[in-house]
C-alpha cells in the first residue's frame, strides 16, 4: 500500500494483526481494533437497544450488528471512533458481517491504520501534478503553482479524499481525482474544437481544491467547519480570486475560470451556483461526472466481498446492486 505524507498526529501506538480483507466467516475476534465508520441505533420490536455500524480499516470495510447493546456502549459509541471489537464473523446475505458481543474505546489509535489511502504512491502523482502544471502556459502556470504546490494548501491537497463515501473517498483520493480529470481533459481539449487547453487544464486542476479544507481526516472522512459553513465551492472561489489579486492576474481569465469552479457541478440543485455556459465549463462538468461515477462503481464492488457476480449491497450512487467486472 502507498504511503502518503501524514500530520504529524498520526503515531504508531500498536501493532493491528487482523484486518478487514482478513477476515473469513467462523472467525472469532477478540479485541480487534477497527474503526466506527457509521453507527446506527436501532430497537427490537420488544424495545431492547442494538447498533448497527459499519466497521473499517484500510483493507475495506464489512457490517456490524451489536444485539442487546449495553447502556456503557450505547452511550458513547459513534462514528469516527477506533474500537476493539469482540464478536463473530458471520455470513449474512452472502456479505460478511460481525456479530459483535463487546465493544471497547482504543486510547492511542493509529490513524494511519485504519483510514483507507489511494494505491498510487504519493510521489508519483505529485510528479504528475507538476508536470500538468508546467506544461501551461503563463499566467495559468504561476497561478496554479501558487495555489496546489505552496503551503499550508499542498500537504492538505495531497492527503485529502475527494469525497466522504461516493468515489475516491481515501487518503489521497482528492489528488487521484484530480489528475484522472486532468489526464481526460487534456486529451477532450483536442479532440474537440474551440477549446481553450490552458483554462480547461486550470479549471480542472483547481476546482476541487476547496475540499482540501471542506474535508477533515482527524478521526474519520468528516466535513470540517469550514466545510460546512462555506463549502468547496466557495471557498475555491475565494481561494482562487485572492491569489489572481496577488499576482495580477488578468481580470477576463480570472472570470472564465471562476465560472469553471462555480459550474462544475452543473446542476443549480447539485450545489452549483450557476450552470455551465461555456464549451470548458460544459466539458468540465462531464469529465467530473464520468470519473467520479466510473470510480464511484469501482470503489462501490472493491467494499463489497464475496464471490457473487452481483454486489450484495445497492449501490447510494447507482441505487441499484452492481455486476462484477469480469476482471475482479
Amino acid at each position: 500500500m502507498a504511503s502518503l505524507t501524514l500530520p504529524g498526529w498520526y503515531k504508531e501506538v500498536f501493532v493491528k494483526s487482523i484486518f478487514v480483507s482478513d477476515l473469513t466467516a467462523g472467525m472469532e475476534l477478540v479485541n480487534e481494533a477497527f474503526l466506527l465508520q457509521e453507527v446506527g441505533r436501532r430497537s427490537t420490536k420488544d424495545d431492547r437497544p442494538y447498533l448497527l455500524c459499519t466497521l473499517r480499516d484500510k483493507t475495506g470495510q464489512l457490517n456490524g450488528i451489536f444485539w442487546n447493546v449495553p447502556d456503557y456502549v450505547n452511550n458513547w459509541a459513534q462514528s469516527g471512533q477506533v474500537v476493539l471489537i469482540t464478536g463473530r464473523v458471520n455470513l449474512y446475505k452472502e456479505a460478511l458481517q460481525v456479530n459483535i458481543t463487546d465493544i471497547n474505546q482504543e486510547a492511542q489509535p493509529d490513524l494511519a491504520i485504519f483510514l483507507p489511502t489511494s494505491s498510487r504512491s504519493v510521489e508519483d502523482m505529485l510528479a504528475e501534478l507538476k508536470a500538468y502544471i508546467a506544461d501551461l502556459h503563463e499566467p495559468w502556470q504561476t497561478l496554479v503553482s501558487a495555489l496546489l504546490l505552496t503551503e499550508p494548501l499542498m500537504s492538505s491537497f495531497i492527503n485529502a479524499p475527494a469525497a466522504r463515501g461516493m468515489h475516491h473517498a481515501y487518503l489521497g483520493g482528492l489528488l487521484e481525482h484530480t489528475l484522472s480529470m486532468t489526464k481526460l481533459a487534456s486529451y477532450l481539449s483536442q479532440h474537440y474544437d474551440y477549446v481553450n487547453k490552458d483554462l480547461l487544464i486550470a479549471g480542472t486542476l483547481l476546482h476541487d481544491m476547496g475540499k482540501a479544507i471542506e474535508y477533515s481526516v482527524d478521526t474519520s472522512f468528516d466535513f470540517s467547519e469550514d466545510g460546512r459553513l462555506v463549502g468547496h465551492i466557495v471557498r475555491a472561489i475565494v481561494m482562487i480570486e485572492t491569489a489572481a489579486r496577488e499576482l495580477d492576474f488578468p481580470e477576463t481569465k480570472l472570470r472564465h475560470l471562476v465560472h469553471l469552479v462555480a459550474s462544475h457541478h452543473g446542476k443549480l440543485e447539485w450545489g452549483s451556483p450557476v450552470q455551465p455556459k461555456t464549451i470548458e465549463a460544459v466539458l468540465l462538468h462531464q469529465i467530473d461526472l464520468l470519473d467520479s461515477r466510473m470510480q464511484g462503481f469501482i470503489d462501490h464492488i472493491s467494499n463489497d466481498p464475496g464471490d457473487n457476480p452481483w454486489s450484495s449491497k445497492s449501490s447510494n450512487m447507482f441505487g441499484t446492486e452492481l455486476r462484477r467486472p469480469e476482471a475482479i
